[in-house]
């Protein structure tokens, strides 16, 4: 597990979205030779739920993430599956 990536991602969403709940996994030992994997990218998922979601697609709401990621998904991320919830939801 890569502590300091999962520092960063959690660190940048907390700022991006101030969420109420975040928690953010490192997989990629799950995906171990897997072509991505290979190139010492990682695999994450992301479970956050933010008031800043409200009103947004779950496409709107993905794209949010990915941008608030944005220089971590050129340099350290290679797979990142997204639970992204609105707190009107809950």
């Amino acid at each position: 597990m890569n502590s300091r990536r999962v520092d960063r991602i959690h660190a940048l969403l907390e700022a991006a979205f101030d969420p109420e709940s975040l928690d953010v996994d490192d997989d990629s030992h799950k995906h171990v030779g897997h072509e991505g994997a290979k190139g010492g990218l990682g695999h994450f998922s992301v479970s956050i739920v933010s008031e800043k979601f409200n009103g947004m697609n779950m496409l709107a709401r993905h794209r949010a993430v990915y941008a608030a990621l944005d220089d971590m998904m050129k340099t350290d991320i290679h797979a990142l599956a997204i639970d992204a919830i609105a707190s009107d939801e809950l």
